[in-house]
């Protein structure tokens, strides 16, 4: 799925959020955006999900433009074709793991025992399906929600800050679940990050600014 933005720009109120950004990103291309705090890059991946409006400038899901489709249908592209993975966790605490990581899935009407226990695998929580959400450690439901993420195959992926409650050996296995998803299913992946290793790991990073993305050559 590709994923083009043409000058984007966000106010909240009459204060500017960012302006004039730009990006193209192919199928199977992997791309970090890294920048200062309150930048606005958490809202300008909730743009390119259609999970926040914007004030002018286009977002296009391929070719599809996000502004024109209802609330309905920007749902229902969500769930069959994107994957999120939030800072916050979202993890439904009446649920299992397991069923946590299920819930896209069934969603879709699909029921894959098997995959879902893989996915768990991937992310390091085989044998913890069972548990709930607040038998975890932070860093474990982090993976809980990354899981659910991936769980359905989407054609893009956007993750906020994926591995910032884990420690280093567990992010590492973690953003090899994703660089892995992305590799394996053609998919576009789009990485908020602090992460110097984490960025590094991208196809390519572009630094945000309130005057839009401009390429990143290293991570400072």
């Amino acid at each position: 799925m590709s994923l083009v933005i043409q000058n984007l720009s966000k106010h909240y109120g009459s204060v500017p959020v960012f302006r004039h950004v730009s990006l193209n990103v192919a199928p199977g291309e992997f791309v970090a955006i890294i920048g200062e705090s309150g930048v606005g890059k958490s809202t300008l991946l909730n743009c390119m999900a259609g999970l926040d409006s914007w004030d002018s400038g286009s977002v296009l899901l391929d070719g599809l433009d996000l502004s024109t489709q209802s609330d309905d249908q920007l749902a229902r592209l969500r769930r069959e074709k994107t994957g999120f993975v939030f800072q916050a966790f979202h993890v439904l605490p009446h649920l299992s793991v397991a069923q946590n990581v299920a819930l896209p899935l069934m969603l879709l009407g699909q029921h894959d025992d098997a995959r879902v226990q893989a996915m768990l695998t991937e992310v390091g929580l085989d044998g913890l399906g069972e548990r709930l959400p607040q038998q975890l450690s932070g860093g474990q439901l982090q993976r809980v929600a990354i899981a659910r993420a991936l769980v359905h195959r989407p054609m893009l992926l956007l993750a906020d800050e994926p591995t910032g409650n884990l420690d280093p050996r567990t992010a590492e296995r973690v953003m090899d679940a994703l660089v892995n998803q992305t590799r394996a299913h053609g998919a576009a992946m789009v990485l908020v990050t602090h992460s110097k290793t984490a960025a590094a790991r991208a196809d390519r990073t572009l630094l945000l600014t309130a005057d839009g993305l401009v390429d990143h050559v290293g991570v400072d």
